[in-house]
């Protein structure tokens, strides 16, 4: 016979499991590729080719949960992929933001702050080094 706190902590934990799922976002295997608001997903991947970046706009990699934007030809920017607001992956770089599909809220390709709510935190900054023609986000 189950405990009553078993049964609690167990209804809780597939709670927990049911918000987490619903706000996880949509993950994708693979993409062809982006376009100027597009996004490339790479197998666990934390890199990606410059070219596949576009100017203004940038790559989603879903898998290692970065995105790269090139805000001015030559100018590459690398931020967590995990939006500050309910941890959802960001969907896509257009106009100059990265943009979270949950619930709106945008950051600057820029710098990762915050363009549009509810996130009040900016996208967290990661390293990106051009090595050849691949970036690889550290």
């Amino acid at each position: 016979m189950a405990s009553r706190r078993g049964v609690l902590l167990g209804a809780g934990a597939v709670g927990a499991g049911v918000v987490l799922a619903a706000c996880g976002g949509k993950e994708s295997g693979t993409s062809a590729g982006p376009s100027s608001g597009g996004e490339t997903t790479a197998a666990a991947s934390n890199s990606v080719k410059a070219a596949d970046v576009p100017v203004g706009g940038g790559a989603v990699l879903k898998e290692a949960k970065v995105v790269v934007t090139q805000p001015k030809a030559g100018e590459f920017k690398a931020f967590t992929a995990i939006c500050t607001h309910k941890q959802c992956t960001v969907s896509k770089v257009a106009d100059g933001t990265i943009d979270c599909p949950c619930h709106g809220s945008k950051f600057s390709a820029v710098d990762g702050s915050v363009v549009q709510g509810p996130a009040d935190q900016p996208l967290a900054p990661k390293t990106v080094t051009l090595a050849g023609d691949t970036l690889t986000v550290a």
